[in-house]
This record gives C-alpha cells, sequence and structure tokens, in this order.
C-alpha cells in the first residue's frame, strides 16, 4: 500500500523526538544533524498534504515523492536499529525509550559511529529532496487536522458534484428501489406515534450505491408532491457555502434574497418564506451535520407546519445522527445480478437488435457485473466502456481480463465517486484504510488483528495506553464512512468487507510500493522481477504443486509487510534472511517449520501471525526479537511449547494461542505487563503452582481468554488471577472442554459428579470480572448454577455488558434472570443447553427487586436487539404472557434445534420491533402467526409446522423443507418468496393465494418440467401471477445445474430443461389401454412417469448417446421402459435387445446407467420413519395382526453372485430387511454371505447400532398391565435371531402356555407378511435371480438391489392396492429366505436379555387378556 506522507512523516518525528527526550542524539556526536533532520521534516511536512494528492494522478510529482519515501523508510529503519541495540544492551523489558543512551554507546562506540553516518548521509539525500520541491510549487495545507479541505489538489476533486431532483429512469432497474421508495414514502406521510416534532430520515451508503436515485424517486414520487405545500431540494457541497446555501434555498422556495450577504438578514427571510408551510426538504450528500444543524435548521423548525420531512443523503452515519434522524437509517442494499446485468444493458443498449447482439454476451457480462459488486455507479460506468466496444465476445473478455480497475487508472466519474471519501479521511485513517485493500478477500480478518497490523506499521500515533483504542476508532470511522460494511454473521462488527470497488480504488492508489496478488495468475512472477514492493499479499487456493514458490519472494528484500494465505511451496533451505526490514509477517494455512530457525532474522519484526499453520513450538531465539508486539498461533493444531524465552519480549501487546494443543505457560510470564489482548491461556495446575497466577499483574490486559478452567481444582487460584482488577478488560472468556456430543447431550463418557460441578461453579464465582465489561463468552461451563456475579441485576459487574454467548451450557436447568435489567445488553446467544426444558416469567424478572409495584415496571431487556436459541434440544415451553412487557427493541429472534411447541404469547404482543424471525429444526412447532412488525421470516426443517397466518408487513420468506405446511395466507405485503424442497414433485396449493412479486424455488426436476411447460403445464395456475420466478433442480453438487427464468411482464420464459426431448412419449410405451400398460409394466402409468421424472436429471448429460439399430435417438420414456424390462427379466440380453430393437450391450448401458440413477435419486423412498409415520405403521400392525406398538418385520434373504453363482459355495448376497405391514422396506442391510451368517449381519447393521443406543424405537411405550408396567417399540423376528428388548422372537419351549400361544400365533401370521414382500419382491425384480444376466461385480449388484429395493416402495407408494396384490403363498421350504435352521450352530444362539425376556412375558399375557376384544385378522 502507498505510504500516506504527512502520516510517516508524523511517526518518523515521533521517533525523532523520542531519540531527543533521551538525549541520544548528542551522545552519538550527531546532535546537529538530528536538529536538522527535524527542521527539514517539519518543513516538508507543510506541503506533504499537497503532494499526496498531486502523487496519485502527476506524473511529474511521482518520482520526487517516491524519493521522499525512500528516504522516510531508511529513517525509520536507522532509528529502528539504534533502539534494538539499546534494548538488547538494557536487563529492563519495558516501553520504548527505557534504554541508557550513555551506556549504550559506551559499549557500542562502532555501531553509534554508523548511526551518525548513516543520518548525516540522509540528511543530504533530504536538502536534495527539499531543494527539487520548490519545482512543483506544492501548497502549504499544514495537517489534515488543522485545513479545511477546501483546496482540491487532485483532479479527482476538482469539480463539483451538484445534484437536483430531476429524475433520471435510465438509472433504475429492478424491483428493490421500488420497494424503498414505497417504504421511505410510507415514512413520509406516517405520523410517528407519540411524536410532536418534525422528522428528519437519513439514507446512508457508500459513494455510488445509489443514495441520490433512490432519494429523486422519493422526491418525484406524486403523493408526496401532493401532500406537502413546498418540495425543495439542495445539493449540499462538501464544502459549502452558509451565504450560498441560504440564497439557495430562498430562491427555491419561492422569495428573493436581494443579494444579501449576512446570515443576519437570510435567516429571516427564510423563515417568513416558509412560515406555515408543510416542507418537505431533500438534503442530498451532506459531510458534515452544520449545513442542517447550524445554518437550516434555526430557520425552520418552529415555523414550518406539523409534518415536516426532511430527507438527508449521506455516506457517514455520523452525519445522520448529528441531524437527530430516526432511527433505524435507511442503508441502501447492492444491486442483485439480474438488476446489475439489467442496468447494464440500460447504458449499452440502443435499438432491439442491440438487444438481441447483447443478450447473447450474457454469460460474460454477468461476470462484468459482479466485478462491479452490485455498485450502480461502478456498472454505469462500465456500461460507458463496453459502449465504445465492438458487441463481440472477445473484445468483452479484453475488458474483463484487463482489470481497468486497478492496472490502467480508474474511470474518473467513479474516482470522483470514492475519492471523495477518501480525501475526507486523516492522514492516519488514510493509511489504515489503504492497508485494509491488502487483506485477502477469501480470508476472515477480526477487527482486533487488523488493528494489531496498523500498531505494527506505525499508523497509529499516541500514547502507548491509548494505541488500541485509537485503531478502533478508525476502524469505526472506516464504517461509518461505509467504507467497510460489517458482516453480519458476526457480532459487534468485529468482521467487515471492503466493497470491490473501493478495494480497487485503494489498490490503484497503492499500485507503486503494494502487490495484491493470487497463485492463479500468470504475471506474477514477472511483477515480483520487475518491480521491489513494500507490501505484498499473496492468496493461494491451489495445492503446494502448484503454488508459488517461496524463492520467488526473496528477492523482495524491500519487504515490510508479507501476508500469504494458503499454500506456498517452501523447501529446505528457505529462510526470512532476505526480508531484513519486514515489520508484518502473516502466514496463513501453509507449511512453515523449515522457516522458524531464521525467524529472529527479522530484527524489524512487530506483528507475527502463522494462523493454522504446522508448527509445534517457536524457537528459543524469539526472545531476541524485542520489538515484537503482536503473535498470533491462531489455529496451530500441533503447537505445544512455548519458549521460557519469551517472557523477555517486554513489547507483546498481543498474544493468541487459541485452538492450539499448548501444554505450559512458561514462569515468570507475568513479566509481560505490557499484554492488551491473551488469548487461548491454558489453566493449569503444577503442584502448588497455577498458571492462573501469572495473570495477577496484568493490569493493562483489555482482551482475555481462559482455556481448561477444568483443571483448576481449588477456587483460591482463580481469585489469584485478579480479574476483578483490571480495570481495562473489556473482553472475557472463560471456557471449559466440553462435555456435550453432536447431538447435544451429555456424552456418556463425560458425565460429571455432583463434587465436580460445585468446584466449577466456585472457580467461576472467583472469575468475576469488572465493571467495564462490554464482552462475555462462557463456553463448556458445567456447574448446576450460572455464577453468583451473573444471577443478580443489582451486581455491578456487568453493568456495562454488550455481549453475552453461553456455549455448551451442560448442567444448568434454568435460564437466569439477573440479566433481564442489564442497561446496555444488545446481544445474547445460549447455544447448546440440554438441560433446559422451560424458560418461565423468571428470564423476565419484570420488577426491581427493590420494589415490586407495578408503578415500577420496567421492561425486561431494555436494549436487547438480538436473541439466539440454538441447540436447546429438549426445550419445550416458553412462558410469557401477553401483557408482560419485554424486549421492546428486538430485532432479531432465532430458535434452532429444539422442542418449542408454540411461539408465546408475549413475543407477538411485546417484541413491537422484531423485523427478523429464524425458526430452524424446531420440532412440534405448528404455527407461527400473528406477528404485527414481522419484516422477514425464515424456515428450516421444521417438519411439524401446518400455517403462517397474519404477518401484515412479511416482506420476505424463505421456506426449506417444511412438508406439512399447507396454510399461508395473511401476507399483503409479501414480496419474495424462496421455497426449497428437493423432493417437492408439485407447487403448494397456497401459491394460489399470495401475490409476490418474486419466486425463487428450488425443487425436484420433475416438478421444474412442469413449470417449464409453461401455460400447457399443470402448475402454471400457481405461479403465472408471480411477477419474476426462478425455479432450479440440482444435479449433484450443482444446485442451480437446470432452471427456469419467469417473468410475467411481456411474458418470457427461459429454461435449460429439454422438454421435447424428455417428456416426449417414447416408442416403447405407446399402449393404447392402461391394462396393457400396466401388464407389461407391473405398474401405473402414473408410477411410471414419476420415476422418469427421477431419473430426469442424470439422463439428460448424455440424451443423444443411446439409440435404436434404426438410429433412431431414444427418448427418456424408452430408456426407462428397456431398464425396467431387463429388471423384470431373466431373459438373455440379446433376447431382449432383440424384442426392443436395440443391441444387447446398449441393454446393459442403459440398464446400469438407470440404476445408477434411481440409487441417488430414490434413497427418500427407503428411510427410516419419523415418529408420526411410525405411530402410523404401528396402528396398521395393530389393526391387521392385533401386534400392539410392533414397528416392523426384520428377515434375510441371498441375492444371486453372477449369473452361475454355487450357493453351496456361498456366492451370494446376504441381505436383511426390515418391512412395514403394507410391505415396504423401511430398512436394508447387507454383507458378502461367505463371511456373513443372520446374526453377524444383524450385529454388523446400522439397525443395531441406532436400536441399541435407544436413537431408533424410542417411541411411545404401550402400557400392559394395571401397575403401569410398558413395553417399548420393537420389531419381530424369527427364532435364529437374538430376543433382545427391541426385537422379539418367538418362544421355542416345548410346553406353551396360553399366552405364549397366543404370542407365537400372532407372531407368525405377521411374519407371513414378510415371506409375502420377499416373494413379491423376487418375483418382480428377476435380473435379481442370477440365472441369465445378474451383475457379476459385487459394487454392481448392491448398487442394483438397492435400486430395485427403492423401485418397490415407489410402486407401493404410489399405488394404494399395490401391497393387496394377490401373490401365491411361499412354500415353507423355500431356501431363498434365511431363517432359523438346524444348520444355524448352537453357539452362535445368544442368551436372552432379561429386559427382552419381561417385556416379551408381558406383551404375551396382555395380548391374551386383550383377545375377547379383538376378532383375530389375517393379512
Amino acid at each position: 500500500m502507498a505510504m500516506v506522507l504527512d502520516a510517516f512523516a508524523s511517526y518518523v518525528q515521533s521517533m525523532l523526538t523520542e531519540m531527543v527526550t533521551e538525549e541520544v542524539h548528542m551522545l552519538l556526536g550527531v546532535g546537529d544533524e538530528i536538529d536538522k533532520m527535524d527542521v527539514k521534516l517539519r518543513d516538508l511536512k507543510n506541503f506533504l498534504a499537497d503532494a499526496d494528492r498531486r502523487n496519485i494522478t502527476d506524473t511529474s510529482v511521482q518520482e520526487w515523492v517516491a524519493q521522499l519515501k525512500r528516504a522516510m523508510y531508511e529513517a525509520s529503519d536507522i532509528l529502528d536499529l539504534c533502539q534494538l541495540k539499546a534494548m538488547e544492551r538494557s536487563p529492563s523489558t519495558k516501553d520504548v525509550g527505557c534504554f541508557n543512551p550513555l551506556l549504550f554507546c559506551m559499549r557500542n562506540p562502532s555501531h553509534a559511529h554508523d548511526i551518525g553516518t548513516r543520518i548525516k548521509a540522509l540528511n543530504k539525500r533530504l536538502d536534495t529532496i527539499k531543494e527539487r520541491s520548490a519545482a512543483f510549487s506544492f501548497i502549504n495545507l499544514g495537517s489534515y487536522h488543522d485545513h479545511n479541505s477546501k483546496v482540491q489538489a487532485s483532479h479527482f476533486g476538482n469539480k463539483r458534484r451538484e445534484t437536483s431532483g430531476v429524475f433520471d429512469r435510465s438509472g433504475v432497474v429492478g424491483k428493490k428501489i421500488e420497494e424503498d421508495t414505497r417504504k421511505l414514502v410510507e415514512i413520509m406521510l406516517t405520523e410517528k406515534e407519540g411524536s410532536t416534532n418534525n422528522m428528519v430520515v437519513a439514507i446512508v451508503g457508500v459513494g455510488g450505491i445509489g443514495k441520490t436515485t433512490l432519494a429523486q424517486k422519493v422526491f418525484n414520487d406524486e403523493t408526496v408532491k401532493a401532500e406537502f405545500d413546498k418540495t425543495i431540494w439542495l445539493s449540499i457541497s462538501k464544502d459549502f457555502d452558509e451565504v450560498e446555501l441560504l440564497r439557495t434555498i430562498i430562491t427555491l422556495a419561492g422569495a428573493v434574497h436581494r443579494g444579501e450577504k449576512a446570515l443576519a438578514v437570510l435567516q429571516p427571510i427564510l423563515t417568513t418564506t416558509l412560515t406555515g408551510k408543510k416542507l418537505f426538504l431533500v438534503l442530498d450528500d451532506v459531510w458534515s451535520h452544520g449545513a442542517w444543524s447550524d445554518v437550516l435548521k434555526t430557520s425552520l423548525v418552529n415555523v414550518v407546519a406539523h409534518g415536516t420531512r426532511v430527507l438527508v443523503t449521506t455516506r457517514d452515519e455520523r452525519v445522520a445522527r448529528g441531524m437527530k434522524a430516526v432511527l433505524p437509517y435507511h442503508h441502501v442494499d447492492k444491486l442483485q445480478e439480474e438488476d446489475a446485468w439489467l442496468l447494464l444493458k440500460k447504458q449499452i443498449i440502443l435499438s432491439e437488435t442491440d438487444e438481441r447482439e447483447i443478450n447473447m454476451l450474457k454469460e460474460i457480462g454477468v461476470q462484468i457485473v459482479a466485478k462491479c459488486d452490485g455498485l450502480p455507479l461502478a456498472v454505469k460506468v462500465m456500461g460507458g466502456l463496453l459502449c465504445q466496444k465492438d458487441k463481440k465476445h472477445r473484445e468483452w473478455e479484453m475488458v474483463l481480463d484487463d482489470s481497468v480497475w486497478s492496472n490502467s487508472g480508474l474511470p474518473e466519474e467513479l474516482n470522483h465517486a470514492v475519492y471523495l471519501s477518501y480525501e475526507d479521511l486523516s492522514s492516519s485513517a488514510k493509511h489504515c484504510f489503504l492497508h485494509y485493500s491488502l487483506l485477502p478477500k477469501t480470508k476472515v480478518f477480526a477487527s482486533n488483528q487488523i488493528v494489531g497490523m496498523w500498531i505494527s506499521e506505525g499508523f497509529l500515533h499516541g500514547s502507548s495506553d491509548d494505541l488500541e483504542e485509537l485503531g478502533s476508532k478508525y476502524y469505526k470511522e472506516l464504517i461509518l464512512r461505509n467504507l467497510i460494511e460489517p458482516n453480519t454473521n458476526y457480532v459487534d462488527q468485529s468482521v467487515c468487507n471492503m466493497h470491490d470497488v473501493v478495494r480497487s480504488f485503494a489498490q490503484f492508489l497503492a499500485r507503486d510500493e503494494a502487490l495484491v496478488a493470487h497463485s492463479g495468475e500468470t504475471n506474477i512472477a514477472s511483477k515480483l522481477s520487475a518491480h521491489g514492493f513494500l507490501r505484498l499479499s499473496v492468496e493461494s487456493k491451489a495445492s503446494e504443486s502448484e503454488g508459488l514458490d517461496w524463492s520467488s519472494l526473496q528477492q523482495q528484500k524491500t519487504l515490510r509487510a508479507l501476508i500469504s494465505v494458503g499454500c506456498i511451496n517452501i523447501k529446505p533451505g528457505d529462510s526470512f534472511v532476505h526480508f531484513p526490514s519486514l515489520r508484518t509477517l502473516h502466514i496463513e494455512s501453509a507449511h512453515v517449520v523449515v522457516l522458524l530457525e531464521s525467524l529472529h532474522e527479522l530484527k524489524h519484526l512487530r506483528h507475527l501471525s502463522l494462523k493454522n499453520t504446522d508448527i509445534s513450538s517457536l524457537p528459543d531465539s524469539i526472545g531476541k526479537m524485542k520489538l515484537l508486539q503482536y503473535i498470533s498461533l491462531k489455529g496451530c493444531k500441533q503447537f505445544v511449547n512455548l519458549p521460557h524465552s519469551l517472557v523477555k519480549l517486554g513489547q507483546l501487546r498481543y498474544l493468541n494461542f487459541s485452538e492450539t494443543s499448548i501444554e505450559g505457560i512458561p514462569k515468570g510470564f507475568h513479566a509481560l505487563t505490557n499484554l492488551r489482548a491473551l488469548l487461548g491461556f491454558p489453566a493449569q495446575v503444577d503442584g502448588d503452582w497455577c498458571s492462573l497466577e501469572e495473570l495477577g499483574p496484568l493490569s493493562q490486559l483489555k482482551h482475555l481468554e481462559l482455556d481448561g478452567l477444568e483443571n483448576i481444582t481449588a477456587s483460591s487460584s482463580a481469585e489469584k488471577a485478579k480479574l476483578a482488577d483490571k480495570v481495562h478488560l473489556t473482553h472475557l472468556s472463560l471456557n471449559c472442554g466440553s462435555i456435550l456430543g453432536d447431538d447435544g447431550l451429555i456424552k456418556e463418557e463425560d458425565c460429571v459428579s455432583e463434587e465436580e460441578q460445585q468446584q466449577i461453579e466456585q472457580v467461576f464465582d472467583e472469575l468475576c470480572p469488572p465493571p467495564r465489561l462490554e464482552y462475555l463468552d462462557i463456553r463448556g461451563y458445567f456447574g448446576r448454577r450460572l455464577p453468583r456475579w451473573m444471577m443478580s441485576s443489582l451486581d455491578v459487574s456487568l453493568k456495562s455488558l454488550r455481549i453475552l454467548f453461553i456455549v455448551d451450557l451442560a448442567c444448568c436447568t434454568q435460564l437466569l434472570g439477573g440479566l433481564c435489567q442489564l442497561p446496555y445488553l444488545e446481544y445474547i446467544q445460549i447455544n447448546r443447553a440440554p438441560a433446559i426444558k422451560r424458560v418461565g416469567p423468571e428470564f423476565l424478572q419484570l420488577y426491581h427487586h427493590h420494589n415490586p409495584r407495578p408503578s415500577q415496571m420496567v421492561a425486561a431487556f431494555p436494549r436487547l436487539h438480538e436473541l439466539d436459541f440454538t441447540g436447546m434440544v429438549e426445550w419445550e415451553e416458553w412462558e410469557w404472557e401477553e401483557q408482560v412487557q419485554a424486549f421492546p427493541v428486538l430485532h432479531q429472534l432465532m430458535l434452532n434445534s429444539c422442542k418449542l411447541k408454540c411461539l408465546p404469547p408475549g413475543l407477538a404482543s411485546q417484541a413491537r420491533a422484531l423485523n427478523k424471525l429464524i425458526i430452524y429444526y424446531v420440532q412440534g412447532l405448528i404455527s407461527v402467526e400473528n406477528f404485527p412488525s414481522l419484516v422477514e421470516l425464515d424456515l428450516d426443517e421444521n417438519l411439524d409446522l401446518e400455517r403462517i397466518t397474519n404477518l401484515p408487513r412479511l416482506q420476505k420468506l424463505t421456506i426449506e423443507d417444511c412438508p406439512k405446511l399447507k396454510m399461508l395466507e395473511g401476507v399483503p405485503a409479501l414480496q419474495r418468496l424462496v421455497l426449497t424442497d428437493k423432493d417437492m414433485e408439485t407447487l403448494p396449493e397456497y401459491m394460489g393465494g399470495i401475490n409476490p412479486s418474486h419466486l425463487e424455488l428450488h425443487c425436484s426436476l420433475a416438478l421444474l418440467a412442469s413449470i417449464a411447460a409453461g401455460q400447457s403445464g399443470p402448475e402454471w395456475d400457481k405461479f403465472s401471477h408471480v411477477e419474476h420466478v426462478k425455479a432450479y433442480a440440482c444435479e449433484g453438487e450443482n444446485q442451480k445445474k437446470w432452471y427456469v427464468l419467469y417473468t410475467a411482464d411481456r411474458y418470457n420464459l427461459e429454461t435449460n430443461v429439454s422438454l421435447s426431448a424428455f417428456m416426449s412419449c417414447g416408442t416403447l410405451t405407446s399402449f393404447e389401454d392402461t391394462q396393457t400398460f400396466e401388464s407389461v409394466f407391473k405398474m401405473t402409468r402414473k408410477t411410471f412417469s414419476y420415476i422418469c421424472s427421477l431419473v430426469m436429471g442424470p439422463s439428460m448429460e448424455d440424451m443423444n448417446s443411446y439409440t435404436f439399430v434404426d438410429g433412431r435417438v431414444m427418448s427418456l420414456e424408452d430408456r426407462v421402459a428397456i431398464a425396467l424390462k431387463s429388471l423384470y427379466s431373466n431373459e438373455p440380453r440379446e433376447t431382449l435387445g432383440s424384442s426392443v430393437g436395440v443391441n444387447d450391450s446398449t441393454v446393459l448401458l442403459v440398464t446400469e446407467k438407470f440404476v445408477d440413477a434411481v440409487e441417488d435419486r430414490a434413497e427418500h423412498h427407503l428411510r427410516w420413519p419419523d415418529s408420526s409415520e411410525m405411530d402410523k405403521i404401528k396402528s396398521r400392525f395393530e389393526k391387521i395382526h392385533n401386534m400392539h406398538n410392533c414397528c416392523g418385520l426384520i428377515c434375510t434373504t441371498h441375492i444371486p453372485f453372477g449369473p452361475n453363482c454355487d450357493l453351496e459355495k456361498n456366492e451370494s448376497i446376504l441381505v436383511q430387511l426390515v418391512i412395514d405391514p403394507e410391505m415396504r422396506f423401511m430398512d436394508i442391510w447387507w454383507g458378502p454371505i461367505s463371511s456373513m451368517n443372520q446374526l453377524g449381519i444383524l450385529h454388523e447393521s446400522h439397525l443395531f447400532k441406532e436400536c441399541e443406543k435407544g436413537a431408533w424405537l424410542n417411541g411411545s411405550k404401550l402400557e400392559v398391565a394395571l401397575d403401569g408396567s410398558e413395553v417399548g417399540e420393537y420389531i419381530i423376528g424369527d427364532a435364529g435371531l437374538p430376543l433382545l428388548p427391541w426385537l422379539l422372537t418367538p418362544y421355542q419351549e416345548e410346553e406353551l402356555s396360553d399366552s405364549q400361544a397366543e404370542f407365537n400365533r400372532r407372531h407368525n401370521a405377521a411374519t407371513t407378511c414378510a415371506q409375502k414382500a420377499l416373494a413379491r419382491f423376487k418375483d418382480t425384480w428377476k435380473y435379481l435371480q442370477g440365472e441369465t444376466s445378474c451383475p457379476v461385480n459385487q459394487k454392481t449388484l448392491v448398487t442394483t438391489i438397492h435400486a430395485c429395493c427403492y423401485l418397490h416402495n415407489i410402486v407401493i407408494d404410489m399405488e394404494d392396492d399395490a401391497a393387496m396384490l394377490s401373490i401365491e403363498e411361499p412354500d415353507d421350504s423355500d431356501d431363498d429366505a434365511v431363517t432359523s435352521s438346524a444348520e444355524e450352530p448352537e453357539d452362535l444362539r445368544q442368551l436372552a436379555n432379561e429386559d427382552a425376556v419381561r417385556a416379551r412375558d408381558m406383551l404375551s399375557k396382555y395380548f391374551l387378556t386383550t383377545m375377547s376384544s379383538e376378532s383375530g385378522a389375517s393379512f
């Protein structure tokens, strides 16, 4: 990145001042030279601001500026080395300036002479540079902090941007701007409840995002014009003149200013003109709130009519705040891809011919607009560029590849938009902004990492105590100015993104000093060899073999910052010795062990980050790197050893060991008193010593993360950490190892004792933070109660708390009530708390502790904006009465993975600011209704959800995998609906009753094909009224492989689903009567069509690959017909092929392709039932066989392995199936019969494992006796299987009691169902009998078995009476079925489980007692 001269001169001067203070310059014998340098730098500094501006575009200045920069960099290197040598001789580890200069010079005369010589030479260079400056006529602007920015030295800022209320429709596309306009117009026309004042409304966004266009739309709205007496548009320049501003508004208001120049005269004229008028005033592009607060407000606020509105557009939220604009401010969103493409087309299209040509270039056009990242101004600029090009793919490709943004200079219009924001920054903030553009886009850099880099580079000037706060201030300023945008996936704006156009601008400014490269670029090596850079950022997604070689970087000897992310080829012998000036080193996700032995060569290094690398330790020589301020080893899983020499690094401000395997902290760690942030600090005990003791003296800590607190056995050790005394501490993380498993429940092997729970409670009680704490994160805590300092709203420890995370709260049974009155609490996340089943009124604690009178009622959680309940897997009830006041400003609520049966009444009635509701994986929730303020609703896998009603303001609705949802109504404002269900075969009926403007659909290929049919398709009436439809079906990993794009206006439907090829009737299926078709294909035409739709996607890849012998291309139906015939038949392929007119090889290929597609696409037809489905199965077993609470039948059979299979040699596959009463297969498992028998396959099966651990057959129990005895869910099997609590086999005793005989009778009758299912299966899919053409490859055979099982279920699922088809009774001697046999070795029989014996006995007695009330039934 480019040095900002003014800022870096300040940095060098501060180093010189320090030397003067310590009298180092006198002792070196160069006092006069140091003084001269100081004077020269001060003189130069007077016009460095102007030089900075002109350097961007004035080539005559650039060489002079480059010389000055090199001189300054050398000065900082010299002063660094001076400090470093002094520190090496000093035993102290304190801050800069601690050394004794006299001692230093006496012991280092040669070094002192060398420094003096270098400073003298540098002074001569500065003389020459200063003399040359006269030729450029620089303007003395002084410090950026002292001037008013009225002189525009760069041509970027020469012309004043002035706007008007005249609306240009050429810049408007898409529905979003229409929605935003409606929203803002509504605000302008609506009286705010309880407000008597006139209202200021703010539109905020980065330059070029479309703020002015949106304001123009509102300004020109007919209802607005009709509502207000006067509408006035004022374009406010950055350096506005107060007199001219007043004259302009007086003229626009219809009065005459008479040439007056005094504010005292002009303001009364304005007041008189607008008294009693209802005014709509737009202030566009405001840079300072003074235009309103100091000039216009005093003349208007008390005289205009009630209902007056002021609409302001600005890049800076602080302007909106200064004008007291209403919250929330309106942020302009980026353009969506399709809208950006439409805007680009608008800039280029001149005729219908043009439009046809440009539509052919859409694919590359979309890539071009992607570079604009949704910024309308950037799209327009690109449109202007493309207007000058031929409408040919190659021409547009050259524009795409040319990197116009960063190599050849930015278009002036775009320069102006971004440069104005840049130019308004202070010199230090400019440095920070330019540095941000170097960070790789694909990796996450948190604010504390970025600020650490800024400190290390010397961008922040101030007291050593305040550098982090100063860096945070600049970081927030970049956000407020919309130069970086907070990533909403992270709390507290801790992670941001930089707009691509803004990033390109910054990289353009830094192009001579910094290179941002990607390993895939072809010209990196030439760039590195042609130019010496000061900062290098390299990002690689390639493997090591394809990555950049470390040796290619080593010629960059002037580097001051190196950021490398991803694979880089480091070989033995590579080292750091080639980077003597390096200040910042960030290497992430690479193998760097080879480099460590040379790490100490980086004498100037301040910032060391080796994130996610393979290091296991740091070299002991790190103790020599006295200037180190920042070390991060986050994510280095192999890291275990910390050298003792680390305690010598007294400059350290930041240490991060998070996500490492660090085993110990060296004693003496407490000497690092300069530390501001310490993350991943391991809590450990060694005899009488505890690592937490080392924290006591670290009084400067602002951010602390403690790991492994379960290792602390005495609360007294925790007390020695003295957290309460750390008055600067704002961020605290307290972590124990989690005892929860992947399912969110306590792992059996990690259960904790009551004593351990009490112990951890006492330890946490002693870790009470100071009152300044803003951020608290507790993870893995397993006490039964939370720490005492969290449980009372009167406790001052958390009075400043804003953000709270509690993760893996294993044993607490209720949420604490002490939080509800914390005055600044904005965000809460509770993630995984399995012991909480109920959230009661204590969570909302409505009354002050000392005075419970209703008059003292205060809404609970008065400032909470976002609440996230995730992974509370046993939570069933949330008690919050309708009248109980709470969450008055709650904006977003997430409910994820719980069993909440209904949403509490208080949520709908009291959370009146609730804008977004997210509900994922909530079992039992039936409805979402009656939320008056809700704008966005996001639903995913809520399997019981049936209705969504009465959400009057809902605009965006996302529904994914909610199969029971049948009712959607009362959503008049709905704009965007996203529906996702990959198995969806028809659009929901509720589509006809709603009217969204946008529908995005992710569905099955079958449904997509129906939509692609348009007006002739069965779905037309459900979606034709929607203005824009985007529908997709996936293929493998590609979620949008197949698509339909529909626009209602000027009917347009685009699709890549070839209906003519795929949906035409096949030659082989053209039967005139239904009976013949069903006889041939053993299924209805409806079922056949469904199977075609299932395999349609994979078939599209090779549509033209298969033909009849006469050359005709097979349709999809033909291919499915041949495959089904092949699977039904045991005839040789040659015979089958000749009967349908294809080659035998084609029969094989078509069949294999079909089988693969069915196995891949129809898996959902064979799965273990959910609880509601299982209830139906149990009911059916009871009705048919009187087997109460029975869930299935288990049986095994063998399938031959190849056409010449020898059963005696065990050449077959053994298959285990679980079957429901309608002969569907519920579960399948297999193994080679040569190494598996009936008992063995059971024990190996997924069924056995899931049932043994209680994940399956864990539903409702059957009460079988008056004493309340119960029997759980079970399946039944034959006598060759073991008797288990969930697997009941028949009694084998010779003498059976009546109850046992009755049990066996019912058991035997039900077992017949399995035999019939197997008989039907084998009779249908003769391909598996191995007589002629069964697969000879085991993998292919298993795939075929699965496919046939899926098809078996599909036929039953699609045809209600299929299960009742007449099938010949199986012969008891059928050797295909593997049942209890004399050949089964006796030693394989299992001893009956006592619980299983008891369960079977109770059930048999229950059967006997219920005989009289039940009529026998047979299958």
